[in-house]
């Protein structure tokens, strides 16, 4: 079962379902207990009459005048019957209500003693019976009454109070099932909303989700529209990547059809391909990493900066050895960086090598929070990137100094990373004598 709404109202079906017949096979016993104690009072009230009616002479003859009884006594089939027997456990006398049927009697019992039973004699009778002795002028004599009522009315009582009792709890039941079905399909009319949403996202009728939600669900749509821009802008740093290398690979493309097609030496001609070989390795490697940069977004979990400092500076130390370098890290254990482990590295790696390949004894790294931004400095004591150079060194192929080894991509994929997360690069000249190159990504420490 897909649906969430016909799922809540399975289970509250199935709970009200046993609810309800808990609560009618309470109700039911309880009532039946009820009627059976009402039925014990009455005939032990019945008894009460017929002994209050009873007279026995010096001889122990029992009679009973018709006064005080009830008439049912008197209508044969009425459905209550009256006894009284001796000592011996003959019947001395019945009502005439059992002239055409034979309900049961009581027992003899001690003076005193009562019983109230269920007989299945028969339709089944109610049977109360009391024992009592009689203290004449001749002596004591006991006697038995007993009054027996067939089970008729009782069974009538009980299947009209079950009918009643079922329809209304059913009623009660199809009621509440209705109330809840309503109630759910309000509570879930904003999840509705939101795939209704989503549709129109997927097929391109809108760009996010929109409109007011409760605070549950709202939550859910942000972080739904923060995935939606995130991977909006992942998918258009894919297709920009992909047209600049192909507009970038244009031009040496060009020179090696040239080249081939002219008429240069094997010296030339391997010089000329060796050159744009390696321009086109650098030009490959600066977009494929440009578009990996993962960027902005909510739904990462926060990245411990200082560890990820130590790890790439751990393994700068060993590539740069011979160097001896000091390096000196200020940063809190309780910076945290709000993006990709990988864009981290890659930021970090480029950077600090950069820093370790011009120190000449001293790198510096820090990190601070400057109104809800992290600010990442990386200072060297090297010779500096003079103020007409800061931004040139930003862009891909270039480096400061050509005589050294590298690509000249490391900056430039650091700048294309930071602005992924919205962020800027600073060139400055440090405190220590060398550059000093500060990342500010808003929002993300």
């Amino acid at each position: 079962m897909r649906s969430l709404n016909a799922r809540l109202t399975l289970s509250a079906a199935l709970v009200l379902a046993v609810f309800v017949a808990a609560s009618a096979f309470a109700l039911e016993r309880a009532f039946r207990d009820s009627a059976r104690s009402s039925r014990h009072e009455r005939l032990l009230g019945q008894v009460y009459l017929l002994m209050a009616a009873a007279d026995v002479d010096a001889q122990g003859k029992l009679t009973l005048s018709s006064g005080p009884i009830d008439p049912r006594f008197d209508l044969p089939g009425s459905g209550l019957y009256g006894a009284v027997a001796d000592a011996a456990g003959h019947v001395v006398w019945r009502s005439r209500s059992a002239l055409s049927v034979n309900p049961p009697h009581a027992s003899q019992f001690p003076a005193g003693s009562q019983s109230f039973e269920e007989v299945d004699a028969g339709p089944g009778y109610f049977l109360q019976g009391f024992g009592v002795s009689w203290t004449t002028a001749g002596g004591s004599f006991p006697f038995t009454f007993s009054v027996a009522e067939d089970l008729k009315e009782y069974h009538d009582q009980l299947n009209l109070y079950r009918r009643s009792l079922w329809t209304w709890l059913g009623a009660m039941a199809v009621l509440l099932l209705a109330v809840q079905w309503l109630t759910l399909r309000w509570g879930l009319a904003p999840l509705r909303r939101v795939a209704d949403e989503l549709t129109r996202v997927e097929q391109g009728g809108k760009d996010q989700l929109a409109g007011t939600y409760p605070a549950e669900i709202q939550r859910l749509t942000d972080n739904l529209n923060t995935l939606l821009v995130h991977e909006r802008a992942r998918q258009k740093r894919y297709r920009d990547a992909l047209a600049d290398l192909a507009h970038s690979l244009r031009t040496p493309l060009a020179l090696v059809r040239g080249a081939l097609t002219g008429t240069r030496s094997e010296r030339e001609l391997a010089q000329t391909l060796e050159e744009q070989v390696e321009r086109m390795d650098r030009i490959v490697a600066y977009h494929l990493q440009r578009a990996a940069a993962s960027g902005r977004s909510g739904m990462v979990t926060p990245l411990p900066l200082r560890p990820a400092v130590e790890r790439v500076l751990n393994a700068l130390a060993k590539v740069y050895a011979d160097k001896r370098l000091q390096v000196d890290i200020a940063i809190d254990e309780r910076l945290r960086f709000r993006g990709d482990d990988g864009d981290l590295t890659e930021m970090l790696g480029n950077v600090l090598d950069n820093a370790f390949k011009w120190a000449h004894s001293s790198v510096r790294v820090s990190a601070r929070l400057a109104d809800s931004a992290l600010v990442l400095s990386i200072e060297d004591d090297g010779s500096g990137i003079a103020e007409s150079d800061a931004q040139r060194v930003l862009q891909r192929g270039v480096r400061a100094d050509e005589s050294t080894p590298g690509h000249g991509i490391g900056l430039a994929v650091t700048r294309d990373i930071v602005e992924a997360y919205d962020g800027r690069v600073m060139i400055e000249r440090s405190a220590l004598g060398g550059a000093a190159i500060t990342l500010i990504l808003p929002g993300i420490g």
